[in-house]
């Protein structure tokens, strides 16, 4: 478990974000990488949830906002 493209890579993430769309699992912008804005925008799949436990938030790149977070 960890961000799908870092793994790849052999990069290290902070946080874990998770499309909302096609369930890809990427880092957050605190992360070297950015994979999760970097899907958002290669694939115009706008919503990610934080993948974090414990957290239940999502964030929209289109408005640039937090989202309501699917129960």
């Amino acid at each position: 478990r960890g961000c799908t493209d870092c793994l790849r890579e052999g990069t290290t993430w902070v946080h874990l974000r998770k499309c909302l769309d096609c369930r890809h699992v990427a880092c957050c912008d605190s992360s070297p990488r950015r994979h999760a804005t970097a899907h958002a925008h290669a694939t115009s799949h706008p919503v990610v949830q934080s993948a974090e436990p414990g957290e239940q938030w999502a964030w929209c790149y289109v408005d640039d906002q937090l989202a309501a977070a699917p129960a």
